[in-house]
């Protein structure tokens, strides 16, 4: 069995406005699952996010990562969870894209840093980019370079918000075969469904601060009904192959869709 890396246990959080974002949120996550939190905007997707390293602080409930309680163990949680921004502007601050890179390792006083940061640039397709300015780069560039800030650490658990947001599609083609690449556990909240068909195993449905959906990511993402009644929209696969050609053996990705197109002599 799976070792269990996220326990959370009846999760509150509100923020000082009043805005109560999450409302007794209880979630497993194991060793080397893809899981993507979708919901739509105001869900507590990004507030669950920001639990997992202890940027905020539960007013109720309990978070363990790793077998360890956040709140008490928030410096060695942090070398362990690598949060990667929406924006990459919140996480790219240095003069130089190698400064951006070893901060994490510096600060945390790890040693070999010259050589985190390399390997980490080379996860991310970003070799030769250490003396570029940061802010010089294009905006798919500033995503790969806030991923390998956080994977020059050398995180167990990659967790990442709206990993997909604001790029070209050509950019975002290469995010998600950067993302299946990684050999990690990986926890995202996205509002990019077709991306998730594509690198997640389980689909997390949030709305209004509770978890309406649990499952593997099939299940979830060609229940049209599910996610319609919660502020999303299925996958067009889902849709083409439901509503167009009547068909319930639904693919959620295009090389299953071609196979099936074979099958049907379409």
């Amino acid at each position: 069995m799976a070792k269990k890396v996220v326990a959370i246990k009846d999760l509150e959080y509100t923020y000082p406005d009043g805005t109560r974002a999450l409302r007794g949120v209880s979630l497993d996550i194991f060793e080397g699952e893809s899981v993507a939190l979708i919901g739509p905007n105001g869900a507590g997707k990004s507030t669950l996010l920001l639990h997992l390293n202890g940027i905020l602080q539960s007013d109720r409930g309990d978070v363990e990562v790793l077998g360890m309680n956040v709140e008490e163990n928030i410096r060695e949680i942090r070398s362990k969870v690598g949060m990667v921004f929406q924006d990459p502007d919140d996480q790219l601050f240095m003069p130089t894209v190698f400064d951006d890179v070893a901060f994490g390792p510096i600060n945390m006083g790890f040693s070999e840093v010259k050589e985190k940061v390399r390997r980490a640039l080379k996860q991310v397709g970003m070799s030769g980019y250490e003396r570029r300015a940061p802010h010089h780069l294009s905006f798919g560039e500033k995503k790969r370079i806030s991923i390998a800030t956080v994977l020059s650490m050398e995180p167990e658990i990659l967790v990442l918000d709206e990993p997909t947001s604001n790029v070209d599609p050509h950019a975002r083609r290469g995010l998600i075969e950067l993302l299946n690449g990684f050999d990690v556990t990986k926890i995202m909240a996205t509002h990019d469904i077709e991306m998730v068909s594509e690198t997640c195993d389980r689909a997390i449905v949030l709305f209004d601060g509770k978890i309406a959906a649990n499952g593997d990511v099939e299940e979830v993402l060609t229940n049209s009904e599910l996610l319609e009644s919660h502020g999303l929209e299925a996958p067009i696969l889902v849709r083409l192959f439901r509503e167009v050609m009547h068909r319930d053996d639904i693919p959620l990705r295009l090389d299953d869709a071609i196979e099936r197109q074979k099958r049907y002599k379409i």
